[in-house]
C-alpha cells in the first residue's frame, strides 16, 4: 500500500502499521521530553509559513524534539524503504492532499521529496514542513539545488550542561553564564561581580554531578535512562551504527576498516594540533585521504576543526587548526579511555560546550585559538563584534598566577579589543585574578545557567 492509497481523503488516516509513519493528531509521542532543549526557542511555530531543516548527528534527539514541538504534523520516517518507495511514486500534484504539512525524517534518503515539497510550497498548497536528517552534506546539497532561499536551517547537538542543569519542570532551558559574558555591554567584570563567588554546597554538588556525567558519558539523550553497563554498550553500538549507516550514505566505502582505524587515531588527537600528513601516516592512508576522512567526520557532526587566530600579536603564529571531538562519551568510547578526565579530555569538553552553545544560540561570535611558533598558547579566543574574550582551560581544582601568563600576553597585544580573560578550571569559586579583567571561573559555573 502506498501513502496515496492510505489517505486519499481527509476522512482517512495513514495506517499505524505503515512503517515509521504516524497519523497526525491521533498518535502518541515516542517518549516523554524531560529536558528542554536550548534550540526550542529558535524553532518557528507551526502557525508560520516555513520550510524548516533540522540536522545534527544521529541520536541527538531530533525526532523526539520535532514530534514534541509539532504534535499535529504527520510524521514520516524515510529510514523505512517502503516509505521511500511510497513517496517516490507519489505524484507531485497529490503531495498536498496526501502528505500535507508534515515532518519528514531522514529526508536525504529520497531526493525526490525536495522537489515535491518545493512545488507544493510554492503553490501555497502546503504551509509548513519540517525536514530532518543526520547526513548533513546530502541534506544541504539537496537544499542548495532545490530549496535555496526557502529553508530555515537549524542544528541539534548533544545535550549541554546548561540543558541538564536547568531547573526540572522549567518551561525553557536557560542560557549559561557564558552567554551573559559574551553579550554583556558593560563588560565581564560587571557580570561576574554580580554572580555569587561560591554556591551553596547543595547547588554546587548538583552542578558538579551533572558535569561529571557529561565528562564521563557525553550528551547523547538516550543514555540518560540507562545504567552504566548499558551506556557502555550503547556507545559501542553507536560507533558501529555510525560506520555502517553514515559512511554508507556519505562515502560509499567498500572497506570500512581503514576508516575505523583513522577514526580512532583522530579521536586520540582531540585538543591537539592537526597534521594531515602525520595522521594519514599513522592510519596507513595518504594525506589527501586523511583530509577527506576528516571531512566525513566533520560533516557528520563527530568533530570540529578550530582555526588558529590569524594575526601575529606577539610573534609568528601557527597556521594549523586544532581538532576537537564534539561528544566526550563518543571520544572515550573510541579511544578506550575511561579514567579521570585528562587535560585533553577536559579541554575537549569545555571547547565543545562553548562551540555547541554558540551554534545553538546563533550567537554572533567566532572561535579560534592562539599559538605562536615560540610556544605561547591560549586555548580559546571568542571574537565578537564588541571585542575578544580569552580563555585558558585548566583541568585542576585551583589556578595560580603562572596560569595567567598567556592571557596577560594576549591581552596586552590586543589592547582595546580585549574584553577580558577567563581561566576555566574544575574548582568551585569565581575569583578575580587581576588586570586586565582576568578571572578564574569554574567550568560548572561558566557552562550552566
Amino acid at each position: 500500500m502506498i501513502i496515496s492509497d492510505a489517505i486519499s481523503s481527509k476522512a482517512h488516516a495513514i495506517p499505524v502499521d505503515f512503517p515509521g509513519v504516524y497519523p497526525a493528531k491521533s498518535r502518541t509521542p515516542s517518549g516523554k521530553v524531560n529536558i528542554k532543549r536550548s534550540i526550542e526557542s529558535r524553532l518557528p511555530p507551526q502557525s508560520s509559513t516555513r520550510i524548516v531543516l533540522l540536522t545534527g548527528a544521529r541520536q541527538t534527539g531530533k525526532t523526539t524534539l520535532l514530534r514534541h514541538l509539532y504534535p499535529t504534523l504527520t510524521y514520516i520516517n524515510l529510514d523505512a524503504p517502503e516509505n521511500r518507495d511510497a513517496l517516490r511514486s507519489l505524484s507531485t500534484f497529490a503531495w498536498a492532499k496526501t502528505v500535507g504539512n508534515a515532518i519528514i525524517d531522514e529526508a536525504q534518503k529520497e531526493p525526490s521529496v525536495f522537489e515535491k515539497v518545493k512545488h507544493a510550497f510554492d503553490a501555497k498548497s502546503i504551509r509548513f514542513t519540517v525536514l530532518s536528517g543526520s547526513a548533513q552534506i546530502l541534506l544541504l546539497r539537496s537544499v542548495r539545488e532545490v530549496l535555496a532561499g526557502r529553508v530555515f536551517l537549524y542544528e541539534l547537538y548533544p545535550l549541554m550542561l546548561c540543558e541538564l542543569a536547568s531547573a526540572p519542570g522549567s518551561s525553557a532551558s536557560k542560557p549559561p553564564l557564558l552567554a551573559h559574558l559574551i553579550q554583556s555591554k558593560a563588560g565581564i567584570a560587571d557580570v561576574l561581580n554580580q554572580a555569587s563567588p561560591r554556591l551553596l554546597p547543595e547547588q554546587q554538588h548538583f552542578l558538579s554531578e551533572k558535569e561529571h556525567y557529561l565528562l564521563t558519558w557525553g550528551g547523547m539523550p538516550a543514555l540518560l535512562e540507562l545504567n552504566d553497563a548499558d551506556r557502555t554498550e550503547w556507545l559501542r553500538s553507536y560507533t558501529y551504527t555510525y560506520l555502517e549507516r553514515d559512511m554508507a550514505d556519505l562515502a560509499r566505502l567498500n572497506d570500512l576498516s581503514p576508516f575505523k582505524t583513522f577514526q580512532r587515531l583522530a579521536a586520540l588527537r582531540s585538543a591537539q594540533l592537526l597534521s594531515y600528513a602525520e595522521l594519514g601516516r599513522d592510519a596507513g592512508v595518504s594525506a589527501d585521504t586523511a583530509r577527506r576522512y576528516l571531512e566525513y567526520l566533520r560533516i557528520s557532526y563527530q568533530n570540529v576543526l578550530l582555526p588558529p587566530f590569524s594575526r601575529n600579536l606577539t610573534s609568528r603564529v601557527v597556521k594549523t587548526p586544532k581538532l576537537y571531538w564534539l561528544d566526550v562519551g563518543l571520544l572515550r568510547q573510541m579511544t578506550g579511555y575511561h579514567g579521570d578526565p585528562t587535560g585533553p579530555v577536559f579541554e575537549t569538553y569545555v571547547v565543545s560546550e562553548v562551540y555547541k552553545w554558540i551554534k545553538t544560540s546563533a550567537t554572533e561570535a567566532e572561535l579560534t585559538f592562539y599559538r605562536t611558533r615560540s610556544g605561547l598558547e591560549l586555548d580559546l579566543l571568542i571574537q565578537t563584534p564588541r571585542g575578544i574574550l580569552g580563555m585558558e582551560i585548566k583541568s585542576r581544582q585551583r589556578v595560580d598566577t603562572p596560569d595567567l601568563y598567556a592571557l596577560r600576553e594576549v591581552a596586552r597585544a590586543l589592547g582595546s579589543e580585549w574584553l577580558g580573560g577567563l581561566c576555566v578550571y574544575r574548582g568551585s569559586e569565581i575569583r578575580f585574578m587581576g588586570e586586565p579583567s582576568i578571572w578564574a571561573v569554574p567550568s560548572s559555573r561558566l557552562l550552566s545557567p
